[in-house]
């Protein structure tokens, strides 16, 4: 009875509308109930009138988790733009292959598509035998050297029960690096089991060499891991754009997704390898080129599931508010963020409240961690920028999502 009538109350105040001082006080009054040991930083901010409407610990660091999310995907889009294609591509070292056989090898070379599947794998075999191809006397040799060779990270914490554990990172990606069994265990029930590869490019070979049989193309050579060379002969090719990957990204918070992003940064701005330290340094120019500010910004990965990440409310609002008045990239960047009540991550989320429909913004989740920035629309259509940022040792995620979802519902409902 207590929880309805809190929503009632609220309900009320979006359906007629409160004052900025109201909805400042009620904010206050939200943050004073929080459990003492609460580590609290929130920034509410008007990027047209450049107005802070409310601040606390504005510029302390806190760990972001996904938000890390909102540098990697915004960093993306000015760098490659948003019609950027990420790729995979089916080479081969046989100058003729008019006569029907490849003879040399194939090579399957990555750059960072992650969203590439063994469907595209066919795909790229049926484009094969319409060109007449009947036999391969090489080798079928997968190559990710686009990326390195570091597939793991010591400071991804596997007991962190907010996310799962995220499958090889690599340049070149099949099905997410993963192989799906099902064991039956008992009346005819499966339970099923993933598993991760653990050499990507020799088993994205391999999915393609047994694929190739399978459509009656004659394999005389192995898959192997190998580098693709010079002078090669496109033969197909597989592609996602930019703009429809972050969407995935961002809505629905894919740690895997977004470290492949992550790499590809490193490997486009430095024109060598992707790695972590060429992509973080793509990522602190991006906020130093755009004088976002940088005090206490620590940014190691492209997901946020490090906890040495470390951000502020007041780089977070820099960046949201670069990416605002951004022309060419804010469409495709305010596409990829949840809708509150409709999609991703905040799917289920401040239902019944002004802010449903309206707010647009990227969650962040860790142990002890809760945190979500966007933009919200106020009654009288004024836009708002806001980054919450929890650090907490007492109350569930769920208690702090309430808390967070109160106070975006009450800066919706300012008149």
């Amino acid at each position: 009875m207590k929880k309805f009538f809190i929503i009632f109350l609220l309900l009320a105040s979006n359906v007629f509308g409160i004052s900025l001082e109201k909805a400042e006080n009620r904010i206050q009054k939200i943050v004073d109930e929080l459990p003492s040991s609460t580590v609290t930083a929130i920034l509410v901010y008007n990027p047209l009138t450049r107005d802070t409407i409310f601040q606390i610990n504005a510029k302390k660091p806190m760990v972001p988790a996904s938000n890390t999310k909102l540098f990697t995907t915004a960093t993306a889009l000015e760098l490659m733009g948003p019609d950027y294609p990420l790729e995979t591509v089916l080479y081969t070292d046989d100058k003729n292959i008019k006569d029907g056989v490849i003879n040399g090898n194939l090579y399957l070379k990555g750059y960072g598509n992650s969203l590439f599947t063994s469907r595209d794998i066919d795909s790229m075999v049926t484009v094969l035998r319409k060109m007449g191809i009947k036999k391969i006397t090489g080798n079928i040799i997968g190559d990710d050297s686009y990326f390195d060779e570091i597939y793991k990270r010591a400071d991804w914490i596997e007991q962190e029960h907010s996310h799962v554990r995220i499958p090889p990172v690599s340049a070149l990606v099949v099905n997410r690096n993963t192989v799906i069994t099902y064991k039956r265990y008992r009346r005819g029930h499966y339970r099923r089991f993933i598993h991760y590869f653990k050499n990507p490019p020799l088993e994205a070979a391999e999915i393609l060499r047994l694929r190739l049989r399978h459509h009656g193309i004659k394999v005389y050579g192995r898959a192997k891991k190998g580098i693709t060379p010079e002078n090669v002969t496109t033969l197909a090719e597989s592609k996602v754009l930019l703009k429809d990957l972050i969407k995935k990204i961002n809505k629905h918070s894919d740690n895997f997704l977004a470290e492949c992003l992550f790499k590809t940064l490193g490997a486009f701005s430095s024109k060598k390898q992707g790695n972590s330290l060429y992509s973080t340094q793509a990522i602190l120019d991006f906020i130093n080129d755009n004088g976002i500010y940088s005090n206490g910004t620590s940014i190691v990965d492209g997901s946020g599931i490090s906890k040495y990440n470390v951000i502020t409310p007041c780089a977070i609002i820099g960046l949201l508010e670069k990416m605002y008045f951004d022309l060419r990239d804010f469409k495709y960047f305010y596409n990829s963020l949840s809708i509150a009540g409709v999609d991703g991550t905040l799917e289920d989320r401040m239902i019944h409240t002004t802010a449903q429909d309206n707010f647009r913004g990227k969650t962040g989740t860790l142990n002890g961690v809760s945190n979500v920035s966007g933009y919200i629309k106020t009654t009288q259509n004024n836009e708002l920028i806001v980054s919450m940022l929890f650090h907490f040792d007492r109350g569930s995620e769920r208690y702090y999502h309430e808390v967070q979802d109160r106070i975006i519902a009450t800066l919706s409902a300012i008149e």
